[in-house]
Order: C-alpha cells, then structure tokens, then sequence
C-alpha cells in the first residue's frame, strides 16, 4: 500500500509516501505494517492523517532515504547503490532544488527525467489504446471485405464466359483477373486511374471477341491483327456506350472507398505520432518536477494538485491540442463520405453488376456483328490467321464458391451497417485531442479532489496559481512550461488532415 502502483502499470504517478513529521507517528507506522493485514485500516488511517499534518505544515525533510530507494528500486530507475541512505544536501541537483537535505543525487535528477517522460508516454497510449484498435481494426476489415468483394466480382464475370461464351472463356478470363487487379490495386492506393484499366480491359476483350463473337473462322487471328484491333477498338466501339458507362460507375464507387481506406490508415497514423511525442527541454524538466522532485523530499506517495497537473500537461500536449479542430473536422469528413459510399454508386453494387455490364458490351458486339467486320476491314484488312489455339474454359467455378455465396447474401446491407456502426463508434473521440491533458490529469496522475496534494516546490492543501487553457496561444501564460512554437511533426499530421478532409 506505500508504494502504490508497481512498475509494469502504465500511468507513470506512483503513489507517494510522506515521511512522519515526528519520530513517534514513524515509529507507530512502522508497528502498524508489522501487525499484518488485521491492522491494515490503521494504517490508512494513520497514512491519512499524516497528508493532511504535512500539508497543514508544509512537508519536513526526511529523516530517512528508505523509501525513495524502495520505490526507486522498484520502478527499476538504476542501481541502488546511487540512492542515499539519509538526506544530503542538495547543491547540485538542477530542477528538484530544496532549501532542505534531500534524498536525491545529480545522477537520480537525469534518471527520475527520462522515466517521467516514459511513463506520460506510457499514459497516452494507455489513453488512446481503445480508439487506435477501433480505426486499425475496421481499417483491416474494412480491406478484407473490399478484397472479398473484389473476388467475387471477378467469379461473377469469369463464370459469365465460362457459360455463355466458352470457346473464348479461357482468354477472355485471362484480360478479367487482369483487370480486378487493377481495381485492387486502385483501391488499395495505387497511383493508376480507373478510365485507364477500364479502358485497358475493353480493348484486350475486343481481338478476343471478334474472332470468337464477330468474325469467328477455323483458324484464330494473327497476334499483329488482334494488336491492330486492340488499338482500333476506341473508334470502332464495338460495345457503344457501354465502356465510357463502366468508367463513370468505377470512378464513383471505387474513388470514395479508396478516400475512406486512406483516411483510416491516417487516423491511425495520427494517433501514433501522437502516442510518441518529443518532448521539449522545458517539457521534461516540468514532468520530472511534477512526477519525481518529491521523491527526492520522501514523498513517495503524494500526487500533483489538479490544477498543478492541468498546467504541465495542457503545456507539454500543447501542440497535440492544436490537432482538435482538425480531427473533429476529419471525423465529421468520414462520417460524410460513409454516408455516400452505399446505393447504387456504392463499390459492393458497382463490382457485384460489373458481370452485366460485360454481357450487354458482348450483347450489343455481336448484334452489331456485320457492321463491326466492315470497319475493321477498313482499318486493319481482312482477318490474318494462325492454327487454332483455344482450350476452352480454365476457370474453377467451384473455387471458393460456398464462402463468396455466403458473403454475398445481403453483403451491401452488411457493409452499410458496418460503417454506421464504426462511424458511431469513432464519433464518441471527436473531442479526443481537445480534452486529451483534462483526460489524463483527471483519470491517472492528479491528486482527488480534497487531498493535499504536491504544488511543485511542497506539499499544500490547494494550487493557487492561475489554470491555463489548451492549445499554443493559451500557454504564453502558462507558470510551468515555457512553450515555444509549433513541433513541425505535428504540423505535418495537421497538413495531412487538411488535405484528406479536403479530398
């Protein structure tokens, strides 16, 4: 119960001890912890009444290093044999400076300032473990059923050869997985455009279609004749409208999806630059004031002032407040785009019907058969042959049947819900970064309210200086920190909110 929290719990406020103002109180103490567990109440009780005399009196100087060098030996801060046995004066130490002797060293100063800065970056990715595992964790389902939509796409339109047009399945299905990799390959941040690989899969489909469809013969045509035909597809139009269609349903539906994955991989990246925050100089020497200085006074228990703590950490995440307008901006962004990316335009719908596309783009070449043979002769001559070459279908229509049946079945609705469900979810931390110091002073490291409680010089029943606010411009006011400009890493993740918000 002295030590309070042991090394391996993320908070970096242990429990502080205050040493007894006088000789019998420590002694009783003592006789309390020997009694066991029967007398544990006392123990409290007597703890309690210490705070409060201390802080009526202002804290004594130890009579005794014992309690530092348990907890510093606990929390693993470096060897013991640097922690006083009794108080020494201070002279040396830069930031725990005391009129009193004092239970620290130069060497513990340095040693206390690097676990303070480890253990507040420990409480904030404590604080944000939660909502960084909701957006990485929709981020990867989100992608998997993408991947699932996409290959159920692409079995929708490779079964539609296999049964309709088998002589040419196995060719055609060749251009088809082509071309659903191209769309994975979009969606998942690739820099390619859809009008491209839409366009790249209708003109491979067309020397195919012609010598199987249009203008079949005993023999296929020559690999020169299909190339002459694959670059006079765009002016003959052999499947009329049908292309500049499919361009318009792809950019509409994969454009949002391919935003809405870029945004989750950002948010996460936003909460991990976030979660590993460089301190500044001022900052540190603040933490270790206000987490460890009265360590080196024996007050291993006692815990900041609200207001004390309010002030170092508003200081230190001063440059995380700045990200609040943007990522309440970016949350609201999201929850737009999820809105628009169902119906008809949504990318299960688009994908799912890409096979019905294809057959009316076959429906209308054939048809349009005789016409099509006059203007390729136009263009490229009458057909030139080689030995027929055509196996057939190669397509598995068994392969993974089962699973991509049972995700289709209401996979839109499915879908749609999981983004509400998320946005939901997500629109709870829209006030995350705004409130992030006020989360973490309230929750792990400041002292109840009532308590005395540590000032950064002693031990006292309230804080009496001024409380700032968030954010850059507030801290110029600031009586703990000294805050300086703008960290360029956060200005960097505010750009990148800025501009997927705008996208």
């Amino acid at each position: 119960p002295l030590l309070g929290r042991g090394p391996g719990r993320a908070g970096g406020g242990s429990r502080r001890a205050v040493p007894a103002p006088a000789a019998a109180p420590c002694g009783s103490w003592r006789r309390t912890r020997a009694m066991g567990g029967k007398s544990f109440l006392l123990g409290v009780l007597s703890l309690a009444v210490l705070l409060v005399a201390a802080a009526s009196e202002g804290a004594e100087p130890p009579l005794s290093c014992e309690a530092v060098r348990k907890v510093f030996q606990l929390r693993r801060l470096g060897p013991l044999g640097g922690v006083p046995e009794s108080p020494r004066a201070g002279v040396d130490l830069q930031v725990c400076t005391s009129k009193n002797p004092t239970c620290c060293t130069k060497k513990m100063e340095e040693r206390y300032q690097t676990a303070a800065r480890q253990d507040i970056q420990q409480v904030l990715q404590t604080s944000s473990a939660t909502l960084k595992f909701l957006i990485s964790h929709n981020a990867a389902a989100f992608q998997e059923t993408f991947e699932m939509i996409i290959r159920l796409a692409e079995n929708y339109t490779s079964t539609l050869f296999c049964s309709a047009y088998r002589t040419m399945a196995a060719e055609a299905t060749m251009h088809v997985q082509e071309f659903f990799t191209d769309v994975g390959l979009f969606l998942f941040g690739t820099d390619i455009s859809t009008e491209e690989f839409v366009n790249r899969f209708f003109d491979t489909l067309f020397p195919v279609v012609y010598n199987h469809v249009i203008n079949p013969g005993p023999t296929d045509i020559s690999v020169e004749y299909a190339e002459c035909l694959r670059v006079a597809r765009r002016d003959i139009r052999p499947f009329g409208n049908i292309p500049k269609k499919a361009i318009g349903q792809m950019g509409r539906s994969l454009l949002p999806s391919r935003t809405f994955l870029q945004a989750l991989n950002l948010g996460i990246e936003v909460i991990n630059t976030t979660d590993h925050l460089q301190f500044s100089k001022a900052c540190s020497r603040a933490l270790l004031r206000m987490q460890y200085c009265p360590h080196c006074q024996g007050l291993t228990l006692s815990k900041p002032c609200m207001g004390y703590c309010l002030n170092t950490m508003r200081g230190c995440l001063a440059d995380v407040a700045e990200v609040d307008v943007h990522w309440r901006g970016y949350i609201q962004s999201l929850e737009e785009l999820s809105g628009a990316l169902g119906g008809a335009h949504g990318i299960e719908h688009v994908l799912l019907n890409f096979h019905a596309l294809v057959r009316d783009a076959l429906v209308q070449a054939r048809i349009n058969g005789p016409h099509l043979s006059e203007q390729v002769n136009k263009i490229c001559g009458p057909p030139v042959r080689k030995p027929k070459h055509s196996p057939g279908c190669s397509f598995d229509q068994n392969k993974d049947n089962q699973g991509l049946k049972m995700f289709s079945r209401d996979s839109g609705e499915t879908l749609t819900n999981r983004r509400k469900e998320f946005i939901g979810h997500l629109r709870r931390y829209r006030a995350f970064y705004g409130g992030l110091a006020d989360q973490l002073c309230g929750n792990e490291l400041a002292a109840a309210q009532g308590l005395p409680c540590w000032n950064g010089e002693d031990l006292v029943r309230s804080y009496t200086h001024r409380v700032v606010g968030s954010g850059i411009k507030a801290q110029s006011a600031n009586p703990e920190v000294k805050v300086k400009g703008t960290d360029p890493v956060i200005s960097q993740i505010i750009d990148k909110l800025k501009h997927i918000i705008q996208v």
